[in-house]
């Protein structure tokens, strides 16, 4: 059920979704928190989507927040607000509200959103993109308790992971810290499964990915071991590998789908490691609304801690341990065939010493 309202006000919005809850045969809200967007109209399409597909794990009230201040004079000092409600079917399993705020009511969208939070229950800011540079701060995040923001939509996203660790307040956390949830689940049970003593730790993914970073963070502040970090071509985080006294433990994703983990004296196995939607990341960050320490402690570690290496030096590297080896080969054979080759002159020696008597 759809519902348009122009030029209208937060106590109409109200009554216009109690409405449409009785007339689609429900008298009771039954959701659980307040999902609340901030985003502009080219971003609202996929946000809505990927939130209504979150909802059906956790029904609530997403409010979209879309400020339209205006490009001329004029059109900045017209004030109005128009809504567009979904309930049912085209809101997931809770109720959808868009809200578009039109000149000087864009500064002040708190005012609009705090009446129509639902009662009693949590509120969480999204940020698609465009974050604030301090969420907490800003006039809607200051009614969340959680603010998800998105490092990667950023202009410089590894220089936005530096402004997220400054701004930093318990209840902030970013999709870019989410996108590792299946990393660092599958390095803690391989190493569950095998406990060795970690010497370093290298971590493979595209450039300009926070993702990539904030796990080789993540790994230097739970095992206290260098981690460098190699830049690929991608899809998002390609390899980790962990340098133990027994040798190396690999987590391998070349295609972005499918992982391979290797560990020594163990026959490599298929793991589930595919990059995740949108939906999914906001499903898993509405699970928990308390603050999250080890992104805290992950985010607030210097980027300069990994020592950075591009495929090129990989390269190199890897053409002359390459070189090396062919040289001890041939070394080797050299060696091997030195003998023989003595003997067969000492024969021919002894051959021509018989044929001059």
């Amino acid at each position: 059920m759809k519902t348009d309202l122009t030029d209208t006000t937060s106590s109409k919005i109200n009554a216009a979704l109690m409405e449409a809850r009785r007339a689609s045969g429900s008298t009771a809200a039954g959701m659980v928190l307040t999902l609340v967007i901030v985003t502009d109209e080219g971003s609202a399409y996929d946000a809505l989507r990927a939130a209504n597909d979150a909802s059906r794990e956790h029904p609530s009230r997403t409010l979209a927040v879309i400020k339209r201040a205006g490009r001329s004079p004029r059109a900045r000092a017209e004030t109005r607000l128009d809504a567009e409600i979904l309930v049912g079917s085209d809101a997931g399993s809770g109720e959808t509200v868009v809200l578009r705020m039109h000149g000087e009511l864009a500064a002040h969208a708190q005012s609009v959103v705090l009446p129509l939070l639902l009662p009693d229950a949590p509120v969480v800011v999204w940020w698609p993109e465009n974050a604030p540079l301090h969420p907490a701060q800003d006039p809607l995040g200051a009614l969340a308790q959680r603010r998800i923001t998105d490092a990667v939509t950023a202009e410089s996203p590894v220089g936005q992971l530096a402004q997220r660790a400054q701004s930093y307040t318990p209840g902030d956390t970013d999709l870019a810290w989410t996108r590792i949830t299946g990393w660092r689940s599958m390095l803690a049970a391989a190493l569950d499964q095998r406990p060795s003593t970690i010497t370093s730790a290298v971590v493979e993914g595209e450039s300009y990915n926070p993702s990539v970073e904030l796990l080789g963070l993540w790994l230097h502040n739970r095992l206290h071991v260098p981690v460098e970090r190699v830049v690929t071509s991608g899809p998002g985080i390609t390899a980790v590998h962990l340098r133990t006294t027994d040798g190396d433990i690999t987590l391998d994703r070349p295609d972005g789908l499918l992982g391979t983990l290797s560990m020594p004296r163990s026959p490599d196995r298929q793991v589930a490691l595919k990059r995740r939607e949108t939906s999914e990341l906001i499903a898993e960050e509405l699970r928990r609304l308390d603050p999250d320490d080890i992104y805290a402690v992950a985010v607030r570690t210097p980027v300069e801690r990994l020592k950075e290496r591009d495929t090129a030096e990989v390269a190199a590297a890897a053409a002359s341990a390459a070189a090396a080896v062919d040289e001890a080969v041939a070394e080797e054979t050299a060696a091997a065939t030195a003998p023989e080759a003595g003997a067969r002159k000492g024969a021919a020696k002894r051959g021509a010493k018989k044929a001059g008597a």
